[in-house]
């Protein structure tokens, strides 16, 4: 990708210059028409170093609580009336990380030499697209701080939500490792002495125990075996699902589930609907936002259909008939969509939409952990009965014949 140092101007008539990074001039060109700006000139330009973090080539992740603290500060700047550079310099210089330090530094260098705000943040590559596309509509209507104002009740809210569907799979998380902990060591510890004691006393073992003690040896013999070829289909599978068709595979499986693809559709759901919301609130086109909102959208099977519902919202169709075409969204939610365009309060309705499934979701994840915790321990305790039965039957067998 090149750099490009472009003369423009809006709609209103103001010129500026910016950055924009493209393969081509012919694309930076037609991008900068696209967004409705009307083009002076396009040059290729040298790009600055791009900041290595790390040792290796790749930029470190983004944390997302460093995230939400910078665009708190750098709201409270601009608020604030401090100019964006200076902003930029205080927040550079006062990052606690040192690989925010480094996002920062970048950025700032990119704005002083004539990049926009956005772009900037673009080039980092580890920003999120529905950050930037705000920055963007801050920018092109002059409400920055409004729009990052919107963009953190938006950042808040959404990791919150995540927080809370990561807390509720926590406990079952940790009862299935303690039942496989369990039933392993029992399998490989506990069966073989029982084994060594019968094969001593050369008792006579029922079906049910010689079943139990013949797993047990099976495991144990074959437990290198086992866990190669395991850690085999795993890479591989976990290589596969990194694919297009294997992310495509899993996604519709996770949807096929039930009661639980159900709650991963509304999760979904309430996730784009929040992302459109705060573009649309950001002021930014409801094209571009849905495209951006699309984009965002973790599902790349529902991302791709919201894909093809902003192609029709292109060629002059509602929103809320492009997305009831994908049949993949809840019902509700296509019906709310449809009265917030028509009464004209599309954000409002949005943000509703997406309270409602956050709410909705919240409730099923808490339903279904506290109907899954007792089934597990009920299912931990029967095999773990069945297996010391098993093994105590001989005992129980002796103690018959001696009487």
């Amino acid at each position: 990708m090149a750099e490009f140092h472009c003369r423009v101007a809006d709609t209103t008539g103001r010129i500026f210059e910016q950055v924009e990074t493209a393969r081509t001039e012919a694309e930076a060109r037609q991008r900068l028409v696209d967004r409705g700006l009307f083009v002076y000139s396009v040059r290729p330009r040298l790009a600055l170093p791009t900041l290595t973090l790390g040792r290796g080539k790749k930029r470190r992740r983004l944390r997302a609580g460093d995230f939400l603290l910078f665009n708190q500060q750098f709201m409270t700047l601009i608020r604030a009336g401090l100019p964006i550079l200076k902003s930029l310099d205080l927040l550079a210089e006062r990052a606690a990380r040192p690989s925010m330090r480094g996002y920062l530094n970048d950025i700032r260098e990119r704005v002083r030499n004539g990049a926009s705000v956005s772009d900037a943040f673009e080039a980092m590559g580890v920003f999120p697209k529905v950050y930037t596309t705000s920055l963007l509509a801050g920018e092109r209507s002059g409400n920055l701080a409004g729009v990052l104002e919107y963009f953190l009740a938006f950042q808040r809210t959404t990791l919150a939500a995540r927080r809370r569907f990561v807390a509720a799979l926590i406990y079952p998380a940790i009862l299935v490792v303690i039942i496989t902990a369990v039933l392993s060591l029992m399998l490989v510890w506990v069966v073989p002495k029982f084994h060594e004691l019968y094969a001593e006393a050369h008792a006579q073992l029922p079906p049910l125990t010689e079943m139990v003690i013949g797993i047990s040896l099976a495991i144990r013999q074959f437990a290198l075996l086992g866990s190669l070829v395991l850690l085999a289909v795993f890479a591989g599978g976990y290589s596969w699902l990194g694919s297009e068709r294997g992310r495509l595979f899993l996604d519709r499986g996770k949807m096929r589930l039930p009661i639980l693809g159900d709650v991963w559709i509304k999760y979904q759901t309430a996730q784009f609907s929040r992302t459109l919301a705060t573009l649309l609130s950001g002021g930014t086109p409801l094209v571009n936002s849905l495209e951006t909102a699309a984009s965002s959208v973790p599902s790349p099977l529902i991302g791709s259909a919201l894909s093809k519902a902003n192609r029709r919202v292109k060629d002059g169709q509602s929103l809320h008939a492009s997305l009831e075409a994908t049949a993949l969204l809840p019902p509700m939610a296509i019906e709310m969509i449809e009265v917030g365009e028509a009464t004209g309060a599309l954000p409002q309705m949005l943000t509703s939409v997406a309270e409602f499934y956050e709410e909705d979701v919240n409730t099923s994840m808490a339903t279904l952990t506290s109907l899954i915790e007792p089934a597990m321990l009920l299912f931990m305790g029967f095999v773990v009965a069945f297996i010391l039965i098993s093994l105590y039957l001989p005992i129980f067998s002796l103690g018959a014949q001696t009487r």
